[in-house]
């Protein structure tokens, strides 16, 4: 009589038995999940291989596991079948909680695990299923979103690890069951291919305009930079503000001689600016605190030179010097008073103001933006030259002889 053994060393009709049994309780107990199947990576349209492109197809005999940027092992663009399989899944079913104990609000729970039979999937995919697959599950599905009306949203998932659970083997010591950690689907470029697919409203829409939330995080973004331009739409301290009235030695408002100015006009109705001697010092002098105006709003001019014959206590701007130099005549030659280094906080370039919800608004003046990130060029000669050059191209070396 032979030994009883339930292991054999070929898959006999216990495992076969057991197998079919599986399989039933997945099609009794199971749901339906969609599975968009992975491809493989977009192929090149260049004949040369680089280490940003996916290597030759000869080489590779499985598309799938091709690898496209080989340098940070990535496979940033990705092909699915437009075909969508579908087969049995089991999962177990779990609260989604929201984990407050840290900074900011994290999700947890929003990895499942979800069971597949082995043999089925094999049967379906013609081979098991792998990171990079994205599944849909249909029976969450939420018909009543608050803000959508016509379309069920669907929820997507992408397989990130495939293992064999030890639940899965049978008392033949052959496995049956596949287990996959699948995370939430996010609008990023390697899942494209699948975003961009019809929505099914019947209004030209896509996956992205109904799942992604990339706009709305854009249009939150954009709203909290424009309250902060608001809130705080310089840098530094703001002290244009403080009205002090210069005064003499005396103790007495340090005032113009008005005797040419001051016939019938009463007191009332002249400007300040006119009858007060300006300050001959910046007394509210903070970091950051320097503007490109005067205090107590005392008119003045600006430009590129100094203007001739100018009176004393007469402010001037120098816009031809960054940042921008308020200049005090003090009856003898130009003192300065303050430089403009109080300026918007910003980032924004010429593209970003020109139209949008920034159109309009003052671009950052800075040596970085100016020099370091110059990018005009200029006419010498006849010839198109870059403003910024290379110390290297400017003092180029010369052979000692």
């Amino acid at each position: 009589m032979p030994r009883l053994s339930l292991y054999k060393p070929e898959k006999g009709p216990d495992f076969r038995f057991i197998d079919r049994v599986v399989n039933e309780q997945f099609q009794v107990g199971g749901t339906d999940v969609f599975i968009h199947r992975y491809l493989g990576p977009v192929a090149s349209t260049g004949t040369n291989i680089t280490p940003t492109t996916p290597a030759n197809t000869a080489t590779n005999a499985i598309a799938e596991l091709g690898i496209q940027d080989v340098l940070f092992m990535e496979n940033r663009d990705r092909n699915y079948d437009p075909d969508v399989y579908v087969i049995r899944g089991i999962y177990q079913m779990q609260d989604f909680d929201f984990n407050l104990s840290q900074f900011g609000m994290f999700l947890q729970n929003d990895t499942i695990m979800l069971h597949f039979h082995l043999r089925s999937i094999v049967d379906c995919l013609t081979r098991k299923i792998m990171a990079g697959d994205v599944i849909e599950l249909p029976h969450l599905k939420d018909e009543y979103a608050m803000d959508d009306n016509y379309v069920a949203l669907r929820r997507f998932y992408v397989v990130q690890d495939v293992s064999r659970p030890t639940n899965g083997f049978s008392q033949t010591w052959y496995p049956h069951l596949l287990k996959a950690k699948c995370t939430p689907l996010v609008d990023s470029q390697e899942f494209s291919q699948i975003l961009d697919r019809d929505s099914g409203n019947g209004d030209g829409s896509t996956l992205r305009d109904l799942l992604s939330t990339y706009n709305q995080t854009i249009a939150i973004s954009d709203q909290i930079v424009e309250q902060a331009n608001l809130d705080a739409p310089l840098s530094g301290y703001d002290t244009y503000s403080y009205f002090i009235l210069p005064t003499k030695t005396s103790g007495l408002v340090d005032t113009l001689d008005t005797s040419n100015v001051i016939d019938d006009i009463t007191m009332d109705s002249i400007d300040c600016s006119i009858i007060l001697q300006t300050p001959t010092n910046n007394l509210y002098v903070a970091y950051g605190s320097g503007t490109d105006a005067p205090p107590n709003s005392i008119p003045f001019n600006m430009g590129n030179s100094f203007p001739n014959d100018p009176a004393e206590g007469l402010f001037y701007l120098r816009t031809d010097y960054m940042p921008h130099a308020l200049y005090r005549y003090n009856g003898k030659n130009w003192k300065l008073y303050q430089k403009g280094v109080r300026m918007t906080m910003n980032q924004f370039g010429s593209e970003d103001v020109a139209s949008g919800p920034f159109a309009g608004q003052q671009i950052r003046q800075n040596q970085i933006s100016t020099f370091v990130n110059n990018n005009n060029t200029a006419t010498i000669n006849g010839s198109v030259v870059q403003e910024r050059q290379a110390l290297s191209k400017a003092l180029k070396p010369r052979a000692d002889n």
